[in-house]
């Protein structure tokens, strides 16, 4: 009898041995979970990245070079980010139809995927600007009179005060904002395409950006009023004048041949 009882279990043992268990898995987990998860996430951009180089080598490489250093029909491409790739593809400006002193908006002809898929590619030959996220450019809660501000200030000698666009010198222009993404909005200040600056965050803080899109949103919609009557197409004195003087210089010229014809006509009666 005593040595059976010798060899009963302590009442704590089953614990312990649960205890063990349990730290083991965890400790398991915590080695091999992470782990496999980011090699899932580096398998799924390598795939993407092998995707956008075939599309790559398709639609872009004539102008731009096989590995994307640019030619005399394009520019380098290593180092503008995704951001840059994002923007001149989902605008449908790339591929370009013809070369010229710009190339304009135009239906895309890529699918959204395909756009990752190239922006990867591109992003992998070079440090860049990165796509924004939703919340980076969302003007949700932004300042719109502040927006207004930092528009007239940077953009607005180029895309008048209302950001319906305006020419610029050797046929080159800055084009009408109205209609254009929150999204695209910000990347085209991210990386100044074709004729524009870029505003890098260390030029333009992210909140600044998200206020001048806003303000854009609201000038642009039917938020906005037109205390004046008509605008004209928003474009400012030049149409504004051309209009007076045509038109109110018309009628003055007409009123006057009218009135001397009156006074004349009067004369002779």
């Amino acid at each position: 009898m005593k040595k059976l009882s010798a060899r009963r279990r302590h009442p704590l043992a089953a614990l312990v041995v649960l205890l063990f268990a349990l730290a083991v898995t965890g400790g398991l987990y915590a080695a091999f979970s992470p782990s496999e998860a980011k090699a899932d996430d580096s398998s799924a951009q390598s795939l993407a990245i092998e995707e956008g180089k075939k599309l790559y080598a398709v639609g872009c490489a004539s102008c731009h070079g096989t590995g994307g250093q640019g030619t005399s029909d394009g520019p380098s491409l290593v180092g503008v980010g995704s951001a840059a790739v994002d923007f001149q593809v989902g605008t449908g400006r790339m591929p370009a139809q013809q070369p010229g002193a710009q190339v304009p908006k135009k239906k895309k002809i890529y699918s959204d995927a395909e756009i990752e898929q190239l922006a990867a590619y591109i992003a992998s030959l070079g440090a860049g600007p990165v796509t924004p996220t939703k919340s980076e450019y969302s003007p949700d809660n932004a300042d719109v009179a502040k927006g207004g501000e930092l528009f007239r200030t940077n953009c607005a000698q180029c895309h008048n005060f209302a950001g319906k666009g305006g020419a610029l010198t050797n046929g080159k222009f800055a084009p009408a904002l109205d209609g254009v993404s929150p999204k695209h909005l910000y990347e085209a200040m991210q990386t100044g395409p074709q004729n524009m600056p870029s505003f890098p965050d260390t030029v333009m803080p992210e909140k600044n950006k998200q206020d001048i899109i806003a303000y854009l949103d609201t000038v642009n919609s039917d938020k906005s009023k037109t205390p004046g009557g008509l605008e004209l197409g928003g474009l400012g004195p030049v149409s504004e004048g051309l209009f007076g003087w045509v038109f109110g210089m018309g009628a003055m010229i007409v009123l006057t041949i009218w009135v001397a014809a009156r006074t004349a006509k009067a004369k002779k009666s």
